[in-house]
């Protein structure tokens, strides 16, 4: 196998890894929100999460989002804001390094079918 498609290979892997592992850190953050927005008793209200926000005071529920992750905070009047529990770096990163990962798996496919058609051409010519 060429060191090239070796290279992509590894690379591609690699992304896919830091992909994962980055977006499991972030589903992390999430459960934690959740577990402490779930708590209930002497001081849950507004929910902890939905803390440090002049709105708080008129939250009702939350939502939770896995695709980008994200947990919002849902208001009496319909309307919702996203709490800060997330690092900010969690969803670009994850994202970034899955396409990198899908980009490197195809370029090495694409180099081993060339060189694959290169092979059957010399064969051919012999």
């Amino acid at each position: 196998m060429s060191s090239v498609i070796r290279r992509l290979r590894g690379f591609a892997t690699l992304a896919g890894l830091v992909a994962l592992v980055v977006y499991t850190w972030g589903l992390l953050h999430l459960a934690g929100s959740i577990l402490e927005a779930e708590d209930g008793g002497t001081g849950s209200s507004p929910l902890p999460p939905c803390r440090g926000n002049e709105q708080a005071v008129h939250v009702i529920d939350y939502s939770v989002g896995f695709f980008p992750l994200s947990f919002d905070c849902e208001m009496k009047d319909g309307g919702s804001y996203p709490a800060e529990v997330i690092p900010g770096y969690v969803n670009p990163v994850a994202v970034g390094s899955a396409l990198a990962a899908v980009g490197c798996a195809v370029a090495s496919a694409y180099v081993a079918e060339l060189r694959l058609r290169a092979g059957a051409r010399k064969g051919e010519a012999a």
